[in-house]
């Protein structure tokens, strides 16, 4: 990432790698060597590097908003075949972005509640909906929609975390 927050489009390649990370910093010293046509870059210059540094294959994600805490347990609400709502343990991995990596408790394809939680218990039958992108908060007074549910997403090759 160059100072202005833009990506870099041409791929380096490490050459040097100091494995100590200083403690006052959180970071580490890793030279590169870069393309460099058109002389953007600067000997000795500084910058962000993002890296993959594992890949996950068929990792489920679900939205952060989905998950529950009880008493330190994990859980989400899903919609079963049926249309019923059931109640998931799930154990919980890295975090991307607004998502997290649930590494046991759900499948790729379940339905997870995203909104409505307070107003749905294990059992009710429930006409979901595909939940749609944030959105600003509803005019006060406006109906609230049905408890809509999002399918966890299988993600092959996702990175699990970058630095």
């Amino acid at each position: 990432m160059l100072a202005d927050g833009t990506r870099y489009p041409l791929r380096g390649r490490p050459k040097t790698l100091d494995r100590t990370v200083d403690p006052k910093t959180g970071t580490i010293v890793i030279e590169a060597l870069f393309p460099n046509p058109d002389k953007l870059l600067k000997p000795g210059q500084f910058g962000r590097v993002r890296a993959v540094v594992e890949e996950r294959e068929n990792a489920v994600l679900v939205p952060q908003r989905a998950i529950q805490e009880t008493q330190g347990q994990k859980s989400v609400l899903v919609v079963d075949q049926e249309d019923k709502v059931a109640l998931r343990s799930v154990t919980l991995s890295e975090r991307i972005g607004d998502l997290i990596i649930v590494t046991r408790g759900l499948e790729g394809g379940e339905r997870v509640i995203v909104e409505g939680l307070q107003k749905v218990r294990p059992g009710m039958q429930v006409k979901p909906e595909q939940a749609t992108p944030r959105a600003p908060a509803a005019a006060p007074g406006a109906p609230a929609p049905p408890a809509p549910a999002q399918p966890a997403a299988p993600k092959s090759g996702k990175p699990a975390s970058g630095g």
